[in-house]
């Protein structure tokens, strides 16, 4: 029988997931605001690094996600066997990836971060966090592939659980390795690096004593023997490779973004990583019902129900739109309400020099999280080729304006910021204009029965 995609499931499917897919973004959240509060330097300077880091750690996330297509695809054919299969084979290859990008950041986030990074302080300060924080990058890789399983088996609920967990630690580090409280030394943005790899070490092997004692049978078998499936290993590849593209294009241009920001100075630098903390809150809906899309879309293509699509995608964007903005609108119109206690201090300057910007936000969200689904809703079908290339035209013109709009206009940092308007709305078009303007459905579903 060919499933149907409630409000009710996709609600019980992306709730969930809406946490554990925004993980690096809770992470860069609370780093971020607790060195706010301890150094001007610092806060500057986590802006360029832990965006850069975002980067890292979503080329894992978007590998996990080939493999979450799998797993969902072969939930939807009932086959357990290649469930495991598929399992195994994402973690070996989350593993594989993380090794040597643990090596290239740990020894060399001074270089790469110098690619970026004119200022020589904000430069040594980021790799300053780097290096404790690449220890991470272990726990975080094998972390996605765990919740990637999770998600494409439909059984999400301890993400929320996990994730939870692992904000209270890092939450607490921070405040202890930061400020130097409970007889640790204060360690500054090198603690802040040091609270996150522990919180993300500490999520992972919570984790693993849950999936022991589980009791759902699809998990159970998985610890019968573990089996790697070299052909499965190549589709994980030729899935997620595109979708890393994708977060690569994505998430580099918004580094780029940042690097052509410090031009205008540290003032703009700082008040542009306040809106970007705001941002990655905001967001964290958009993360987890786009991740629930993929799941979504690439289970009824297992069954052949590719008429159930589109409805889906519709039902979900809808939710996604509606929560965005329960939350964006109250927290962007009142910011002095509600983003005093992240960013109040003996004055509240940087919140009344971004005040103007906020309204600009809202749209942002807006068509961010309209756009997103319908994205991601393709992407599960398994069209990453289309999404990389769609991702790739929209942030080399958004780039090519905000350099012209930074460099050869006086319009200022609101006008920068404007050109995120100008990124989505082209991802939103093209998105749209493929789910109902091509006839893609007949060679979608001949390409998954190939």
């Amino acid at each position: 029988m060919k499933s149907q995609v409630s409000y009710k499931t996709i609600l019980a499917l992306a709730l969930p997931i809406i946490l554990g897919s925004a993980v690096q973004n809770i992470i860069a959240v609370s780093d971020s605001i607790f060195l706010y509060h301890y150094s001007d330097l610092d806060f500057e300077a986590i802006s360029i690094a832990s965006v850069f880091y975002l980067i890292i750690s979503a080329i894992g996330f978007g590998f996990s996600r080939g493999g979450q297509i799998l797993i969902a695809r072969d939930h939807g054919r009932g086959d357990l066997q290649q469930i495991k299969k598929s399992f195994y084979t994402l973690l070996i290859f989350e593993l594989s990836l993380a090794i040597p990008l643990f090596f290239a950041i740990h020894f060399f986030s001074e270089e790469i971060l110098g690619l970026f990074v004119n200022d020589q302080e904000l430069l040594e300060r980021g790799a300053i966090y780097l290096r404790p924080r690449s220890w991470g990058i272990f726990f975080s890789y094998l972390g996605v592939g765990i919740v990637a399983f999770y998600t494409g088996i439909s059984k999400p609920k301890f993400i929320i659980i996990d994730t939870l967990f692992l904000a209270g630690i890092n939450i607490v580090m921070n405040y202890v390795l930061i400020f130097g409280k409970w007889g640790m030394p204060a360690m500054g943005i090198a603690g802040a690096g040091w609270a996150s790899a522990f919180a993300e070490a500490s999520a992972f092997f919570l984790f693993i004593l849950y999936m022991i004692f589980e009791r759902n049978p699809v998990v159970k078998g998985i610890f019968s023997r573990p089996v790697m499936d070299f052909k499965r290993f190549k589709e994980i590849y030729l899935i997620s490779f595109n979708i890393v593209l994708q977060v690569i294009v994505g998430l580099g241009s918004w580094l780029i973004f940042f690097g052509i920001i410090e031009n205008l100075g540290r003032k703009e630098l700082a008040i542009s990583n306040m809106i970007r903390i705001i941002y990655l809150i905001l967001s964290i809906p958009t993360w987890g019902f786009s991740s629930a899309m993929n799941t979504i879309s690439s289970y009824l293509l297992g069954e052949d129900n590719i008429a159930e699509i589109v409805s889906a995608t519709h039902r979900v964007m809808f939710i996604n739109v509606g929560m965005t903005m329960v939350l964006t609108i109250p927290v962007l119109v009142f910011p002095q309400q509600f983003l005093y206690p992240l960013f109040g201090k003996s004055d509240m300057t940087l919140i009344y020099e971004a005040q103007s910007m906020f309204y600009l936000l809202i749209v942002i969200m807006f068509l961010f999280s309209c756009s997103s689904v319908y994205f991601d809703s393709i992407i599960g079908m398994g069209k990453t080729g289309w999404g990389f290339f769609v991702k790739l035209f929209a942030s080399v013109s958004y780039l090519v304006l905000l350099y012209c709009v930074v460099e050869y206009t006086d319009l200022g940092l609101k006008a920068a910021w404007g050109t995120e308007i100008y990124y989505w709305f082209i991802v939103m078009v093209i998105s749209i204009y493929f789910m109902f303007g091509t006839k893609w459905k007949d060679k979608i579903l001949e390409a998954a029965n190939a």
